[in-house]
C-alpha cells in the first residue's frame, strides 16, 4: 500500500553490495506471489526442491543447461538491474548476455578506455598481464609489444615441453587449421576446445563487469579483444594442462570424443579453480579498480 510513497518498488541495492554470480542448472525460474523461484529436479550441486532466489543481492545469474525462464522472471530481473547470462556447464559457452542497462557503475570502463589510450599505460598493462601469466617478471628491456610477444613464444615453449613429459603425451607444435580443424592432432584439438571454453568465460566476466570487450590490450583485431587478453591469463595455469590430460585420456580410451571430453573436464576444473571469480578479480586488479564485493 505505501511502496509507491517510500519508494521500495523502484528501490536497488547497488552492485557492489551484492553477492557476485549466482548458477542455476536444470530447473525453471519463474515467479510466484512476488519472488523468484527455482525449481529444480536436482543437480550434483544442488539437491531438488524449489528455492526462493534472493534477487536484488546478486548481480548477475548464471542460468546453464537446461533451464528454462518465464516472461514474469526477466521482468523481475530487468526491474532490479539484475544480469542474466546463458551459458554452457561450467562457463564453458556462452550464447547470451541480459545485463538490463548494463552494470550500475561505469569505473571498469571508464579506467580501461584511459589505460588503452595512453601509449605508456597500455604497454604497462600489457606487461603486468604477461607477469600476470607467467607469475615471474619480465626483463626491463622489453617495453614494445613485438619484444614482449618474442618473450611469450620462448616462455610458451617452455610450457609445452613441460607439459608434454608431465603428461606422457607426444607434443609436435602447435598448429590450427581452421578450414580443417578435425584433421589436427588430438592434443592440438584437445587446446582448441579448452581455449574455447576458457573464451567463454572471460566473455562472462568481461560481461558482467561492464568492461568494453573490443579493447584490448595484446589482441586488437577482434570485436572481443579484451575477452582473448584475460583468458590467455589462464592459458598456461588451466587450459593448457586441461588439453593434455584429455589428450591423455584419449590415448587409453577408445571412442573417446575429445571435444565432448575436453569440456566436461574444463567445466569440472573450472569450478574447481573457480576461473570466472579468478578472471572477474584479474580485471579489476589489471584496471586498478578496487572494491569489497563478493564474487564466489
Amino acid at each position: 500500500m505505501l511502496k509507491g510513497r517510500l519508494g521500495l518498488e523502484t528501490t536497488r541495492v547497488p552492485h557492489a553490495d551484492r553477492h557476485g554470480l549466482l548458477w542455476l542448472e536444470r530447473g525453471k525460474l519463474t515467479v510466484e506471489f512476488g519472488c523468484l523461484l527455482f525449481t529444480t529436479a536436482g543437480t550434483q550441486f544442488l539437491d531438488a526442491g524449489a528455492y526462493e532466489i534472493p534477487f536484488q543481492q546478486v548481480s548477475n545469474i548464471l542460468l546453464g543447461p537446461g533451464t528454462l525462464i518465464s516472461h514474469d522472471a526477466l521482468r523481475l530481473l530487468a526491474r532490479q538491474q539484475t544480469g542474466l547470462v546463458a551459458v554452457g556447464s561450467g562457463g564453458t559457452r556462452i550464447y547470451a548476455v541480459s545485463m538490463p542497462f548494463g552494470p550500475d557503475r561505469a569505473e571498469i570502463a571508464r579506467k580501461q578506455v584511459k589505460l588503452w589510450s595512453d601509449p605508456e599505460l597500455k604497454i604497462q598493462v600489457v606487461r603486468a598481464m604477461y607477469e600476470k601469466r607467467f607469475g615471474a617478471p619480465l626483463p626491463h628491456y622489453a617495453k614494445d609489444i613485438n619484444s614482449l610477444r618474442g618473450i611469450e613464444g620462448r616462455r610458451m615453449k617452455e610450457v609445452y615441453k613441460l607439459l608434454a613429459e608431465k603428461y606422457g603425451v607426444s607434443w609436435e607444435g602447435r598448429r590450427f587449421d581452421r578450414d580443417n580443424p578435425d584433421n589436427d592432432t588430438i592434443l592440438n584439438q584437445a587446446i582448441n576446445h579448452a581455449a574455447t571454453a576458457a573464451y567463454a568465460s572471460a566473455q562472462i566476466a568481461v560481461a558482467v563487469t561492464g568492461a568494453i570487450p573490443q579493447l584490448g590490450f595484446i589482441h586488437e583485431s577482434s570485436s572481443r579483444s579484451f575477452a582473448l587478453d584475460i583468458a590467455d591469463l589462464y592459458r598456461a595455469s588451466v587450459v593448457l594442462p586441461i588439453a593434455f590430460e584429455a589428450a591423455k585420456k584419449a590415448g587409453i580410451h577408445q571412442n573417446y570424443d575429445i571435444e565432448r571430453e575436453t569440456r566436461k573436464l574444463a567445466s569440472a576444473i573450472f569450478r574447481q579453480e573457480k576461473l570466472i571469480p579468478s578472471m572477474i578479480d584479474s580485471i579489476k586488479e589489471l584496471t586498478g579498480i578496487n572494491d569489497n564485493s563478493n564474487h564466489t
